[in-house]
């Protein structure tokens, strides 16, 4: 009985394998190892439109083999995947499969008994943690072997992020002691590092450091990371809100990076070392801030991409700031040059992992955990020293205070006494000094107004110079734009000057341009008026509160009388004529006194052209 069962066990296998060309996996009750089942998994493409039915009918050409790498990758499209069971022993297993993969979004679980569908279960992470059959951070689906059946499972799986498929098949016993094993170890890592994200807050909320501030947020974002990365967030934190993995997810990676900016900011004190390194980590902390407002906004997928290679950027520029303090010296950035080694290099291991660019025979978090924990070890005891080194630098202060306080009480005393001594002989010193002062003031004041004129007028001929025509020229603008009254510039020229140098001399034309300067300024009687030597030969003229038609009878004024003014040298009359150009305006900005300036001068400049010896007033025709 027992050989003709064999044979047809055998039979069975063999027609089985023959039709489906796949490989079945036979298990028996006693064997209480946990079986990882990827070498027995096939896989296929999965359309939008097919049924369970059509899946289960495709031909095995349609099944290949899964590579174990080439589905550990992040937005991949929907895939099907199936393998076979049987049960060689005589009596029921109970087995439970587990796919070690949290952060699935959807999966689809069909079981076949002799191509009859017995079971379909929808698990995944856009779910309700309560609608999966076995409650545990882990997909598990719990299920019986009979004697002698075949059981084949289709799983179809839909996720944007990492399509890794640990797939393992537990005895229930194994399966439990697992789980306590897991939740023990991960509870303590997990439990570890909130008690240090705590007590760094506590010592921050106590002692005001900013480095405590920044490490506590560092330590709490990359706890309530890991509990995601693990599932444990999902199942006690938001297990009604699914929406929030794909979030939290995005969301806590950049404020993870924000705060490891920061804290290294300061406890490598980069604002007193280097400027470069410190604007470097400021701009990555902001780039950290903007990573964290839009990833939540991107397809999940590329924030997963975008995030994993910050991670990995961010980590290793740490790295190389850190290690070039350390071999400057520093002994704080060799110790975190020590810690930050750990993370680097668990970041990238899990960083690559996940990106499917390498496969090892471990769990993606592995590596993190491993350098997390070593890091975090490391930057407490970073930080602890540090605060020893405060305690003790405040402690000296302290007692250089306090030095400095005695030997100031007795300094004072000594100056109390030598002021006792001395008030009588400071009060006479006194008085001699005031009077010393007074007259010293007295002198500097008569100085200061003697170069103050000497700074503002012309040697030549006594009026103003060109710099305070230019400075009073603005201060009238300024004032005709707040008054809203005209403002007059004229700009005066000497009629062939140049021929009086050449033919009389240069002393001549001297005395000429003292007499004409000395003409102006006793025709201008009122004191706001202005006249300057503006450069030669030329004279120019502010008047403020003055029209057009006043400037230019001003103007006529002083032509006339250049006019009939006997001038002669060495007995010699000198025929002496001038042009006079004039603009009158009402100031409205900045810019406008200076183009009054230039109308009146192009205005000269036509009476120049015109025959000289006349007044012209600025039209747009001037140009």
């Amino acid at each position: 009985m027992k050989l003709i069962n064999l044979v047809l066990l055998t039979l069975t296998l063999v027609l089985c394998t023959q039709a489906k060309s796949e490989t079945l996996l036979a298990l028996s009750e006693g064997s209480e190892t946990p079986l990882e089942i990827s070498s027995w998994l096939y896989y296929s493409f999965a359309a939008d439109d097919e049924t369970i039915e059509q899946v289960k009918n495709f031909s095995s050409t349609r099944w290949q083999r899964l590579p174990s790498d080439e589905y550990n990758q992040i937005d991949l499209d929907p895939f099907w995947i199936k393998f076979s069971l049987y049960n060689a022993d005589p009596v029921v297993i109970n087995r439970l499969l587990s796919l070690g993969n949290p952060h699935i979004d959807k999966l689809d679980l069909y079981h076949f008994i002799h191509g009859q569908l017995i079971d379909h279960t929808e698990m995944g992470d856009r779910l309700l943690f309560t609608q999966r059959p076995l409650i545990n951070n882990l997909f598990v689906y719990p299920f019986k072997l009979a004697p002698d059946v075949v059981h084949t499972f289709y799983i179809k799986i839909n996720s944007e992020g990492n399509s890794n498929l640990p797939l393992t098949l537990w005895s229930p016993k194994a399966f439990t002691q697992y789980t306590e094993s897991n939740s023990l170890s991960s509870g303590f890592q997990l439990g570890a590092l909130a008690a240090i994200g705590f007590f760094s807050l506590c010592i921050a909320i106590t002692s005001r450091s900013y480095s405590y501030t920044y490490y506590a947020g560092y330590v709490l974002s990359v706890t309530l990371l890991v509990a995601t990365l693990q599932g444990y967030a999902f199942q006690f934190l938001w297990p009604k809100w699914p929406m929030m993995q794909n979030f939290m997810m995005t969301a806590l990676v950049p404020l993870t990076m924000f705060f490891a900016l920061l804290f290294t900011e300061k406890v490598l004190l980069l604002k007193y070392h280097s400027m470069t390194m410190l604007k470097l980590c400021r701009y990555s902390a902001l780039y950290a801030l903007l990573l964290l407002l839009i990833t939540p906004l991107l397809e999940y997928s590329l924030a997963l991409y975008i995030n994993i290679i910050s991670v990995l950027f961010v980590t290793a520029m740490l790295m190389v700031i850190a290690s070039i303090h350390a071999f400057r010296g520093h002994k704080l950035a060799k110790l975190y040059t020590l810690a930050w080694s750990g993370m680097l290099v668990g970041s990238f291991i899990t960083g690559t992992l996940y990106l499917g660019w390498i496969t090892l025979p471990i769990t993606h978090l592995t590596p993190f955990m491993i350098g997390l924990t070593f890091e975090v070890i490391f930057m407490a005891s970073i930080l602890a020293i540090r605060y020893n080194d405060e305690r003790k630098a405040k402690q000296s202060s302290q007692q250089e205070a306090l030095l400095q306080s005695q030997k100031l009480r007795k300094t004072k005393e000594e100056a109390l006494l030598i002021e006792a001594n001395s008030n009588e002989k400071l009060e006479q010193m006194v008085q001699e000094r005031t009077l010393e002062l007074e007259i010293a003031l007295r002198e500097l004041n008569d100085a200061n107004q003697k170069l103050t004129e000497q700074a503002t007028t012309d040697s030549l001929t006594g009026v103003k110079n060109r710099a305070a025509f230019d400075k009073r020229l603005l201060a009238e603008g300024r004032l005709s734009r707040r008054q809203q009254t005209p403002m007059a510039v004229l700009m005066l020229d000497i009629d062939r000057f140049k021929s009086i140098n050449d033919s009389y001399g240069h002393l001549a034309g001297d005395q000429t341009l003292r007499l004409i300067a000395q003409t102006l300024k006793e025709k201008l009687k009122r004191p706001a008026d202005l006249v300057s030597r503006f450069g030669g030969e030329e004279f120019a003229i502010i008047l403020p509160n003055t029209d057009e038609p006043g400037a230019e009878r001003v103007a006529e004024l002083i032509r006339k009388t250049i006019d009939d003014l006997p001038i002669s040298w060495k007995d010699i009359d000198i025929p002496l004529t001038i042009s006079i150009g004039v603009s009158s305006e009402i100031i409205q900005s900045e810019a406008q006194p200076t183009r009054l300036l230039e109308q009146a001068d192009k205005a000269l400049y036509r009476a120049k052209n015109d025959g000289r010896n006349r007044v012209m007033v600025y039209t747009p025709e001037s140009q």
